[in-house]
């Protein structure tokens, strides 16, 4: 089953990892792994419905201290001052560090089940789940960032760059990383969208998001004659927010540095509804998933450093990002009182 919003989809079809596919008939159900991997679910039933209440005792998470880092406060505030470093000689503007946080679960953990404490206790405008264990994806995202919204031709991205508890807290960096960013995904879409459509409607706005705010843009070009969902992935994946500028060597320094795959987190993750010409796929930020092979539950946090980056900074934004939603998946958030107990 895959559920985005008030879209449920169940009896699955089929499953292909082309994204070809996405451009044929039916309701798709879209997971993008950061490293390329790609599973693409059709599915014949699709109606919509409230996210259920939580029910008491359906979810077992772990406890707050069985989560551990794939880079620890050192080891992270070490990679923050090498980037600082690449983009000291020039190598880069701005790269993306994350770390992988897991945590042992029960093999009966069901994904569904988290996605009905995150509608409460974090709720968010991209939030999804896929649960398809058979081929691998079992995912809960409570993603606020937009990778790819389609409309017939006309196809839409929202970077956000930027992140604070209060808009008080956001720095000239934050600003200026946005706007490379903003730079990057303009290129991107420019790649497959039609001479002179891109625009950028929207630069620098403050949205408030549970527990912080974020500075969000918007990008948008119509889709030139001939360019598919093929094309569209090959132009913007992996999502620009999430990678650096440029975005080649950003990727080439994130495999350097980062110790363990993102898997789902910072992908796509979304629906296509190939018959109507809409899609909206969410990068794959505030993102859960089960790694069964391993009986764990994963989740991400990272920011985007720049020359402007302070490491202990970037450290706590991770922590700031992660915080509210290890406590929702752990058990520990009162959605009633909104405080951690």
């Amino acid at each position: 089953m895959a559920r985005f919003g008030r879209l449920v989809a169940t009896g699955l079809r089929d499953v292909t990892s082309d994204p070809a596919a996405l451009d044929s008939t039916g309701f798709w159900a879209v997971s993008a792994d950061f490293e390329g991997g790609m599973v693409c679910a059709r599915f014949d039933d699709v109606r919509e419905e409230t996210v259920p209440a939580p029910v008491p005792g359906r979810w077992h998470g772990p406890a707050p201290e069985d989560w551990t880092s794939s880079l620890d406060r050192s080891a992270y505030t070490e990679g923050v001052r090498r980037v600082r470093a690449y983009i000291a000689a020039g190598e880069v503007y701005q790269a993306n560090l994350c770390r992988v946080l897991s945590a042992p679960v029960p093999a009966d953990a069901d994904v569904d089940a988290l996605t009905s404490l995150l509608a409460r206790g974090n709720p968010a405008p991209y939030a999804g789940t896929i649960r398809l264990p058979e081929h691998g994806v079992e995912l809960a995202t409570a993603s606020p960032e937009l990778f790819l919204r389609r409309r017939g031709r006309l196809v839409e991205s929202g970077p956000i760059k930027g992140t604070g508890r209060t808009e008080a807290d956001l720095l000239e960096k934050d600003y200026a990383e946005n706007v490379m960013i903003v730079d990057l995904v303009r290129n991107d879409l420019g790649r497959v969208c039609a001479t002179g459509s891109v625009t950028v409607p929207d630069l620098c706005v403050i949205e408030k998001h549970p527990g912080l705010v974020h500075l969000v843009s918007t990008v948008g070009g119509e889709l030139r004659p001939g360019a598919g969902w093929p094309e569209l992935f090959g132009a913007a994946f992996p999502p620009g927010s999430v990678t650096g500028a440029p975005k080649s060597s950003a990727l080439r320094i994130i495999e350097e540095l980062e110790t363990a795959p993102r898997g789902p987190y910072c992908g796509g993750i979304g629906w296509v509804d190939a018959d109507r010409g809409t899609a909206e796929l969410a990068v794959g930020i505030r993102t859960f998933w089960i790694d069964r092979a391993e009986g764990v539950l994963r989740f991400g946090t990272g920011a985007g450093i720049t020359w402007g980056s302070d490491p202990e900074g970037e450290w706590r934004e991770t922590e700031l990002k992660a915080a509210r939603l290890l406590a929702v998946a752990s058990g520990t958030y009162e959605a009633s009182g909104g405080t951690p107990t």
